[in-house]
């Protein structure tokens, strides 16, 4: 049985546990995580926050990073401007990007979560609007969820992945972790 660590991801960390080769010095899993033998399954932008799942087993990593299974993961998106029906219904047939179609995404307008602050804070414009999404998709191509907000006009101001799965970060503080033992693949 494997061991999972449900860790959440602060904002402009790395998800791996170096950096190499960086002219600059920049935060990486190493700084938080000092279990041995986990790695990460899947990654997450350093200018996106949440869930990462880190675990010791291949199987299931592939299973929980790898497309083709499609586990569904759930992001709390804030986005500028004001999304109306329109807009959200073409997240929900899917949004054609530069590297094709994606599937359908489970789309929901929600109201500002109570999330831990953002160091450092999103820049807030007293005249431009700013809405919150939940967003849940089934790939995980690079910078997805952004790429498909900016395609139907509503700009990515803050990432925060809530779910992969059933496994959530509620409850875990930004840089802190929670362990999981004898996790199978189900």
């Amino acid at each position: 049985m494997a061991r999972l660590l449900l860790f959440n991801k602060p904002f402009g960390v790395l998800s791996q546990f170096t950096d190499r080769g960086s002219p600059t010095a920049r935060s990486t899993l190493s700084d938080f995580i000092a279990v041995k033998g986990v790695y990460p399954a899947g990654r997450l932008d350093r200018d996106s926050e949440g869930l990462l799942l880190l675990c010791d087993d291949g199987r299931l990593q592939a299973r929980i990073a790898d497309p083709r299974f499609k586990m569904p993961k759930t992001y709390l998106v804030q986005v500028e401007g004001d999304p109306q029906e329109p807009e959200l219904a073409r997240l929900r047939q899917g949004v054609r990007l530069k590297d094709g179609m994606t599937l359908p995404a489970e789309i929901a307008r929600i109201d500002a979560p109570e999330l831990w602050p953002r160091d450092p804070p999103i820049r807030e414009r007293k005249t431009v609007p700013d809405a919150w999404l939940s967003i849940t998709i089934r790939e995980g191509r690079n910078r997805q969820v952004r790429r498909m907000t900016a395609a139907v006009g509503l700009p990515t101001l803050r990432l925060v992945r809530w779910a992969i799965g059933d496994w959530s970060v509620a409850g875990i503080a930004p840089g802190r972790f929670e362990t999981m033992s004898g996790v199978g693949l189900g």
